[in-house]
């Protein structure tokens, strides 16, 4: 059986101080929780400091971006090394917003996946279409391509040690969520497609999240569909109370 993840991605928000008052709260509620998997992605300034916060707690600390080179003069990017440096397991890759206003490509992403997996980080990789894709009636071609590049070239044994966050982009920070069986179906589609790409055994083993406006009076019906493997939180990560809430339901 696969264990649920729930992921909080903090995006652009919390301030040094702020992080302490959140990281307390959540070390009070979560800091023993092991029934899921339990990660913070905060912004790189606050790294270091949750990842010091949360030792000896059950809680697991991610990044929300990483690039694809070791190192080098690549002005304002961060590498997988420094992120596990700091003690970072998870980064989130290809994220729409990252997609969005960074004109992030599947190519790109690719990259990032496989240098991620080499330095035995856990990339949480994101797909997903927008509004306009599916009222076309595209979401299974958009996904489809998006999956088929993000993994090109990568091993059938790399595929199970990552994660996909199906985050359709119209429900992202918009309120809208997509109902459990629009999800689940979508879900149902990528492991599928999986399958056919590497084998049953990966596509059984494979997590995937839903993202896209998750909230405690919704999380608990999402998770209980059959390919729903966990949760990538965006706005409701951001209160310890609210977190808490919906890794329970979980």
């Amino acid at each position: 059986m696969r264990k649920k993840v729930i992921a909080g991605n903090w995006k652009m928000y919390k301030d040094f101080e702020e992080t302490k008052t959140i990281i307390n709260g959540l070390k009070e509620t979560l800091g023993t929780y092991t029934t899921s998997t339990v990660v913070v992605c905060p912004p790189f300034t606050s790294l270091t400091l949750v990842s010091n916060m949360l030792k000896g707690t059950a809680i697991h600390l991610g990044a929300q971006n990483m690039y694809f080179e070791t190192e080098g003069a690549f002005t304002g990017e961060v590498s997988g090394k420094m992120l596990k440096s700091v003690g970072c397991e998870y980064v989130i890759l290809g994220h729409s917003e990252r997609r969005q206003y960074f004109g992030e490509t599947d190519e790109f992403i690719n990259k990032k996946a496989k240098k991620a997996l080499e330095l035995e980080l856990i990339p949480i990789v994101c797909v997903g279409e927008t509004l306009d894709q599916r009222e076309k009636g595209i979401t299974k071609e958009i996904v489809t391509a998006q999956v088929r590049g993000v993994f090109k070239d990568i091993t059938a044994e790399q595929v199970r040690k990552l994660i996909i966050a199906y985050e359709p982009v119209w429900a992202i920070g918009t309120g809208k969520t997509a109902t459990p069986a629009q999800a689940q179906e979508v879900h149902l589609l990528i492991r599928t497609l999986i399958q056919e790409m590497f084998n049953k055994e990966t596509a059984e083993a494979l997590i995937i999240q839903y993202g896209g406006s998750v909230k405690p009076e919704n999380a608990a019906e999402l998770m209980k569909q059959p390919d729903i493997d966990g949760a990538l939180v965006g706005g409701a990560c951001l209160k310890a109370d609210s977190f808490t809430a919906i890794v329970k339901a979980g």
